[in-house]
C-alpha cells in the first residue's frame, strides 16, 4: 500500500475526516471557489468544479453552501482572492513530501508550512525538488460495506480506471488524471458510494519506515494536514501494517 494509500487509510480509521467536518467543507468550499473563478460556474464546462462538487456531496455539503462558494468564485458574491501554492521537501528518513495550499497570504503559509517541518524533523526544500516523484492519478473511493469487490472492478474497468484495490472499509479506484470524471460518473450512474473522488500525487517509490520513523511522519503529515491553507499531503513513505494498526489505533 503506497503512501497515499496509507494516509487516507489512518485518517478514516481516526475518524478525523468526520470529527474534523468544519475542516474538510472548508479545504472544499476553497477548490470550489477557485475552480468556478478559473473554469467558470457552469460545472457541465467546467471538469475541475464538476469534480469539486462530487466530492463536496459525498462529504454531505448542504447545496447552499455549494452555491454560494461557485457564486464567490464566479464574483456574483463578495469572497476571498485564493492563490495556488506547492511546497516540497523531506519528512524522517528522507521521505519526500508535497503539499498543494490555497493561500489568502503567501508569506504566512510559507511561514507556517517551513515552522511544521522543521519542527517534525523534516526539511523544506527548493521547488522541483521531489515533484518528480509523484505522478497526478485521478482516487476515487468507494465504501465497502454493502458493496462487492467484482461489481466495482468491472464497472470501473469497463469506464477506464486502471486499478482498484480492496483498503478495508474502502475500494480505492486508480485513474488517469483526465480519466477521473468519466470514471466517477460511471459510478454515480452506478449508484456505487462515492466517498471521495480527485486528483492526488501518486509516488512511484515508497521509503519503507520503522516504527520510529512512522511516528514521525504521521506527526509531520497530521501538523500539516491541520494547517488551514493545506489542501493535500502527499508523501512517498510505507509502513508495515503492524505499525500502521498500532499508530491509528
Amino acid at each position: 500500500m503506497s503512501g497515499h494509500s496509507k494516509w487516507a487509510t489512518i485518517k478514516r480509521k481516526k475518524g478525523k475526516l468526520d470529527a474534523a467536518r468544519g475542516r474538510v467543507f472548508t479545504r472544499l468550499i476553497k477548490e470550489i471557489t477557485v475552480a468556478a473563478r478559473d473554469g467558470g460556474g457552469d460545472p457541465d464546462s467546467n471538469a475541475r468544479l464538476r469534480t469539486a462538487i462530487s466530492t463536496a456531496k459525498a462529504a454531505n455539503m448542504p447545496q447552499d453552501n455549494i452555491k454560494k462558494a461557485i457564486q464567490k468564485g464566479t464574483g456574483e458574491l463578495p469572497g476571498t482572492t485564493y492563490e495556488e501554492a506547492t511546497f516540497e521537501g523531506y519528512g524522517p528518513s528522507g521521505v519526500a513530501v508535497f503539499v498543494d495550499c490555497l493561500t489568502d497570504n503567501r508569506n504566512r503559509t510559507v511561514s507556517e508550512i517551513r515552522h511544521i517541518f522543521s519542527k517534525y524533523n523534516g526539511n523544506l526544500g527548493e521547488n522541483g525538488c521531489v515533484a518528480w516523484m509523484f505522478d497526478r492519478k485521478g482516487i476515487i473511493m468507494i465504501k465497502a460495506e454493502g458493496v462487492g469487490e467484482d461489481a466495482v472492478m468491472e464497472i470501473a474497468l469497463e469506464a477506464g480506471a486502471t486499478d482498484i484495490q480492496s483498503q478495508g472499509d474502502a475500494y480505492e479506484v486508480t485513474t488517469e488524471s483526465g480519466d477521473l470524471d468519466r470514471v466517477r460518473e460511471a459510478m454515480e450512474k452506478a449508484e456505487l458510494p462515492i466517498m471521495e473522488a480527485e486528483v492526488r500525487r501518486v509516488p512511484q517509490n515508497t521509503v519503507k519506515l520503522d516504527r520510529k520513523a512512522a511516528e514521525s511522519m504521521m506527526k509531520l503529515m497530521e501538523a500539516l494536514d491541520d494547517q488551514d491553507d493545506v489542501q493535500q499531503v502527499s508523501a512517498n513513505f510505507d509502513i508495515d501494517d503492524e505499525i500502521m494498526e498500532e499508530l491509528s489505533g
